[in-house]
């Protein structure tokens, strides 16, 4: 392991100063001390973040819920408020890693983790996430968890996080303070980034920036929602494919509002828009939700070792709606 300093930081501009001299951050750590046992970053200087009292779930005036970005995901995953106002987070939380991890993991560094395409995490490989321009190895080689969705000739690996699929059907967005203290407001849905042709760059994150919380919009704590995860094992395994749904009925029992996004399939968390206007203004049934679920693929790219996830997407999908809607 590349040597390294170690240094605690007790508020955001001492964080920001020290990101733009060099360090890298800190928090539950869970994601970092692999990356720095595989070589995969060198930090000069490590800032501990843990100080800066970013942590705990509150309502707002407006109904809004307010996840502090040091919140550890068991302890988001056992809320009462999240678990009852936004049982898809709750549930993705609780789908997340192994009990042990959750524990120390934070929200703000499940937003931020590192892919899990076995490419980047062998530095004897090319991989343009890790070095820009020495290819991407998975694009022939060993693809069976990388992406159908959003990939392009550089890069098809999976943002791996179950959390931020379940944040993209619930409208939420991510504060940023930036390192001059300025803040901001950017939806999850387009907090990462495509690859495109420069991978290596994955979210809208600038030098210095630091994410202070989540918020979850008051409007979206009242729909139903529900999360499933397809994977190899119960326990401990990224998502083969993932699906997050929130609804609202009307009155009348017809889709009123309705937001569907997919993990474990994309380069990033996938908004499946195609799906949602299938299903908005009907009544759920079986035969409409199975039809819908088709155009979760669509535009998928597959390869040999992840074709497979085509369908698996369309009927985790499926399964997913039905589940929320009584109908499995």
């Amino acid at each position: 392991m590349h040597p390294f300093t170690y240094a605690p930081v007790a508020d955001a501009a001492g964080a920001a100063a020290r990101a733009l001299a060099g360090a890298q951050f800190i928090a539950g750590g869970t994601d970092m001390l692999q990356l720095l046992q595989e070589n995969l970053v060198q930090p000069q200087e490590l800032a501990d973040l843990n100080g800066l009292g970013l942590a705990g779930i509150t309502e707002e005036q407006d109904g809004a819920l307010r996840l502090g970005a040091l919140t550890r995901l068991q302890k988001a995953a056992d809320d009462p408020l999240l678990r009852e106002r936004c049982a898809v987070a709750a549930e993705a939380l609780a789908a997340s890693a192994s009990p042990m991890v959750r524990h120390m993991a934070t929200l703000g560094g499940n937003l931020l983790q590192r892919t899990r395409c076995l490419y980047f995490r062998d530095v004897s490989t090319p991989c343009n996430k890790r070095q820009p321009g020495s290819g991407c190895s998975a694009l022939e080689g060993e693809n069976r968890h990388n992406a159908i969705l959003g990939g392009s000739e550089h890069c098809i690996a999976v943002q791996p996080s179950d959390l931020p699929v379940a944040l993209v059907a619930l409208d939420a967005e991510v504060l940023i303070q930036g390192a001059g203290g300025a803040e901001r407001w950017v939806p999850v849905e387009g907090f990462h980034r495509l690859p495109g042709d420069t991978p290596e760059i994955e979210t809208v994150m600038q030098p210095g920036d630091i994410i202070l919380a989540i918020r979850i919009p008051a409007h979206a704590t009242r729909w139903r929602s529900h999360y499933v995860k397809a994977r190899d094992r119960a326990s401990f395994a990224w998502a083969l494919c993932s699906a997050a749904v929130a609804l609202r009925l009307d009155e009348e029992g017809r889709v009123a509002e309705l937001r569907v996004a997919a993990g474990g399939v994309a380069t990033k968390p996938w908004r499946l828009m195609r799906v949602e206007q299938e299903l908005l203004g009907h009544r759920l049934d079986r035969d409409r939700v199975r039809l819908a679920a088709v155009w979760a693929s669509e535009g998928a790219v597959t390869r040999p070792g992840n074709a497979y996830k085509a369908p698996l997407l369309q009927h985790t999908v499926e399964r997913a709606i039905l589940e929320l809607g009584g109908l499995a």
